[in-house]
């Protein structure tokens, strides 16, 4: 795992110094193979801030005689936006990997595309009827996907169950998953990857989830997608009950903090 993670501040690194359309390049640091992960990270912090530096002193181009730049600031803010989402996962996936504790849950990038990830939720309430079907059928684990969109961590990722098929706890056609936190007016930048697998977790056995044993038809990521997306019109338009919590730490797992919290 701590390869893939270093081939990925690698391709970020490259692209961070590739030519833009004047053929200028973008100054940064191209050696990182003998960097610890931290100061990986901390170089392509600093390269991310002399990419900036360089597009602010392209020539802009204007429309009009009032001087207003178009295309490059347009260019510039697209360019911002992949960097901060592209460091915000790195560090996620970092932090998953390396520093969460793997008896909870595990994660690996889809293809080695940091931009979907593939997550093994291992522990489930030992008291919930899910548990007891996930020992019956030899389920050790359930799957978890999700994508994460451009404008992330301005926007929620997409979440879903991939496997087994599971019935109620909150989980709609798909395996869509219906919690407030995923949607555009629920979702907060603060919120981790660890918070929403966590609070996934609660929600699934508070909303008594059951594996479907009745059918081996596998949820679809277009049936999931087609959910959500009534999911959250749905709850625009009538507003929203929130799945119920028992646990006090979820708050503060979804504001980022307690992570080294177990689940007992």
């Amino acid at each position: 795992m701590a390869s893939v993670f270093r081939k990925l501040v690698r391709r970020e690194s490259r692209n961070g110094e590739g030519s833009d359309k004047n053929g200028c390049k973008s100054k940064g640091n191209s050696d990182l193979k003998n960097e610890r992960k931290d100061g990986e990270f901390s170089n392509l912090t600093q390269e991310s801030n002399t990419e900036t530096r360089h597009l602010n002193s392209l020539p802009a181009k204007t429309t009009g005689s009032n001087g207003v730049k178009t295309n490059d600031v347009n260019e510039m803010s697209s360019s911002h936006a992949q960097r901060v989402r592209a460091k915000r996962l790195m560090k996620e996936f970092h932090d998953v990997t390396v520093r969460c504790d793997n008896k909870l849950f595990s994660a690996e990038l889809v293809e080695d595309n940091l931009y979907e990830w593939n997550v093994k939720l291992y522990k489930i309430d030992t008291d919930s009827l899910l548990y007891r079907d996930m020992v019956e059928t030899g389920t050790k684990f359930i799957l978890l996907n999700i994508t994460f969109p451009d404008n992330f961590p301005f926007a929620p990722p997409f979440m879903r169950v991939s496997a087994p098929r599971i019935e109620g706890g909150f989980v709609l056609d798909g395996g869509a998953i219906c919690m407030e936190l995923l949607t555009p007016k629920g979702w907060s930048s603060a919120y981790t990857v660890e918070a929403i697998v966590l609070q996934f977790s609660a929600a699934v056995v508070k909303g008594q989830g059951r594996i479907d044993r009745s059918t081996k038809k596998a949820f679809s990521k277009k049936e999931a997608e087609s959910a959500y997306k009534r999911l959250v019109k749905t709850h625009e338009k009538y507003g929203w009950v929130t799945p119920p919590k028992s646990e006090d730490y979820i708050w503060l797992l979804l504001m980022g903090g307690l992570g080294n919290a177990h689940w007992e």
